[in-house]
């Protein structure tokens, strides 16, 4: 795999951790994230009693990126126009866009949208 990097939303931390086979190419590639999606991750986990749930959220503490005030408002803008999204969603699509990398997901949300690299 190229050294591209990537932003990886929650849907594809939970692929890769599940062994899609479609996502196996990013198991080691470069990526960022924000917070949220860590939130999440750690959320859904805990919630599917997973017992490794803090250990595998701090595995990706190392990607963790800032967000600013100006990429909130961006982002809730964006969202307002794509009212299904989630606010980390649409926060992390706007950290993607400003770090020009593309959004990785299967969010079906995502789909036609530009900088998105949409795999299932």
């Amino acid at each position: 795999m190229s050294e591209t990097t990537y932003f990886f939303d929650t849907y594809a931390f939970f692929e890769i951790l599940k062994g899609n086979q479609y996502y196996k190419k990013f198991e080691q590639a470069k990526g960022i994230t924000t917070l949220f999606n860590l939130a999440e991750l750690n959320f859904a986990l805990k919630r599917e009693k997973k017992m490794l749930a803090d250990q595998i959220t701090k595995k990706y503490e190392s990607l963790l990126v800032d967000v600013s005030t100006e990429d909130v408002m961006q982002a809730m803008s964006f969202r307002m126009q794509h009212r299904k999204l989630s606010i980390p969603d649409a926060i992390g699509y706007i950290i993607a866009k400003r770090h020009h990398l593309k959004f990785l997901t299967g969010d079906k949300e995502f789909k036609n949208l530009p900088n998105v690299e949409y795999i299932k």
